[in-house]
């Protein structure tokens, strides 16, 4: 059975954001569940999304809700493992339509707990994208962290900065927890 992956603790980041308006376009709006939200990307040849797990998983479908005329002709799927570099999973051959597509995928043999969507070929003449709705389906795998990410947030209050910042948990975690790798 799958589920969605992405939950609370997933970082996400995009390529742009029309007008650099993150309020009304902004990345949020990929997995609020809002029909009237959306992100819009700003203009360029290619855009893309990337996404951190807090743990590894498979996944096997993308659903994606583009709006029409503001779709790709061919998205690519990359997935890694902790700083290992990206490596395709499958290419994808969106509708330039506005319902839910789903593309469903063979699952992978390899866990990731890093993703990226690349949409190329974008359908507007400025190479913007626009997309309502993105989930990630699959399975969650194994928990790169032994304490289930709770004991080092703990220390930050909850919250969770980016991996290679030295404020980091996993920095924290690594230096001060005894750890070597996660």
């Amino acid at each position: 059975m799958t589920h969605s992956l992405v939950c609370a603790e997933t970082v996400s980041r995009v390529s742009s954001v029309l007008n650099r308006n993150t309020r009304q376009f902004g990345k949020k709006h990929l997995f609020d569940q809002n029909e009237e939200t959306c992100w819009n990307s700003d203009q360029g040849p290619s855009q893309w999304v990337t996404l951190e797990f807090p743990q590894l998983v498979r996944v096997s479908q993308l659903q994606i809700q583009f709006q029409g005329g503001f779709s790709s002709h061919r998205g690519c799927l990359e997935g890694s493992q902790g700083s290992q570099a990206l490596h395709k999973i499958v290419d994808f051959f969106p509708e330039d339509n506005n319902s839910l597509q789903a593309h469903t995928f063979p699952i992978p043999v390899a866990e990731v707990d890093r993703l990226k969507l690349t949409f190329e070929d974008a359908t507007d003449f400025f190479g913007r994208v626009v997309i309502y709705h993105l989930r990630v389906l699959g399975k969650k795998g194994t928990n790169r962290d032994p304490y289930g990410g709770q004991h080092y947030r703990a220390k930050l209050g909850g919250r969770r900065p980016h991996p290679r910042n030295p404020t980091s948990p996993k920095f924290i975690k690594m230096h001060f927890c005894g750890f070597s790798e996660l």
